[in-house]
């Protein structure tokens, strides 16, 4: 009777999962999937990667050659405001789906940020607008939760 109540009240607790995931292995990685959209941390021949990839992206990111990147991690949405950090005109890549990989300094600078991030965290795709403002494409949100550790240990893997 009482592994029968067990059984019942841990099938009907919530479960508790982290929103980032990391996985080891010759290519170690972390990252967060909102279904519609990835972001991820990886170590690849020693170098630090980051990349967005949005698996629906709209007409104009679609269609684009170079686009910039934000993210906001302090809870609100990306914005012209202090609060979000861009990354400026990278080659997109068109495979199913859009994406933009970003290697080096900015990639490491974006994994502290990131690992930073209150609860959750917003990416989205920049376009400048003819008026010199920013124009955010393909915006999509993420949870933060585990993206402290699992973005450290890419990173401890590739120092």
């Amino acid at each position: 009777m009482l592994r029968a109540l067990l059984l019942v009240l841990v099938l009907s607790s919530p479960a508790i999962a982290a929103d980032w995931k990391f996985e080891g292995g010759a290519t170690p990685i972390a990252y967060s999937d909102n279904g519609e959209a990835q972001f991820q941390f990886a170590c690849r021949g020693g170098d630090l990667a980051m990349a967005y990839w949005v698996r629906k992206p709209g007409a104009t990111v679609a269609k684009s050659l170079s686009l910039s990147l934000a993210i906001s991690t302090r809870g609100g949405g990306v914005s012209a405001g202090g609060d979000t950090s861009f990354a400026q005109d990278f080659p997109m890549i068109h495979y199913d789906g859009s994406s933009l990989i970003i290697r080096g300094p900015v990639a490491r600078q974006w994994a502290r940020t990131a690992q930073q991030a209150g609860e959750t965290m917003e990416l989205a795709f920049v376009k400048s607008t003819a008026s010199g403002g920013p124009d955010f494409l393909d915006r999509h949100r993420f949870g933060a939760v585990g993206s402290s550790a699992a973005i450290g240990k890419v990173l401890a893997d590739c120092s």
